[in-house]
C-alpha cells in the first residue's frame, strides 16, 4: 500500500503524463494524414502500437489507476450475475410478446369505443 505522501508525489506528474498522451495522439493524427498514401494495414499497425503506448502511459496516472480498478470491480460483479437458461429466456419472451398483443388489442378496442362515442356525441352517427 502506498502512503498518502507517495500518492501525492506520483499524482504531481500526472499532468505531464496526460500531456504526453494527448501529444502522442495529436502526432498520430498528423502522421496518419501525412502518410495517407501508405497502405491502410501499415497505418492500422501504427495506430495499434500508438494506442498501446498511450494506454500504458495513461494507466500510470491516478485516474488511469482508478479506471483500471473500476474495470476489475465491474468484471467481478459481472461474474456474480445470474444468467437465465435458454428455456427461461424463451418462456419470458413468449409471456412478454403475449402481453404486448393483449394490451394492443385492449387499446385498439378502447380507441374504437372512444371514436364511436365522440362521433355519436358530435352527431355524425345516427
Amino acid at each position: 500500500m502506498m502512503s498518502k505522501i507517495e500518492t501525492q508525489q506520483n499524482a504531481r506528474f500526472d499532468w505531464l503524463k496526460w500531456l504526453i498522451v494527448f501529444s502522442l495522439l495529436a502526432i498520430g493524427i498528423v502522421v496518419n494524414y501525412y502518410y495517407s498514401a501508405q497502405p491502410w494495414p501499415l497505418r492500422l499497425l501504427g495506430w495499434l502500437f500508438l494506442t498501446i503506448a498511450v494506454l500504458l502511459i495513461a494507466a500510470q496516472t491516478q485516474r488511469g489507476k482508478q479506471a483500471i480498478d473500476f474495470a476489475r470491480e465491474a468484471r467481478m460483479e459481472l461474474r456474480k450475475v445470474y444468467w437465465p437458461t435458454r428455456q427461461e429466456t424463451m418462456q419470458t419472451t413468449f409471456i412478454v410478446a403475449a402481453m404486448v398483443v393483449v394490451l394492443a388489442l385492449v387499446l385498439w378496442g378502447i380507441d374504437g369505443v372512444l371514436m364511436w362515442l365522440i362521433s355519436w356525441l358530435m352527431g355524425q352517427r345516427g
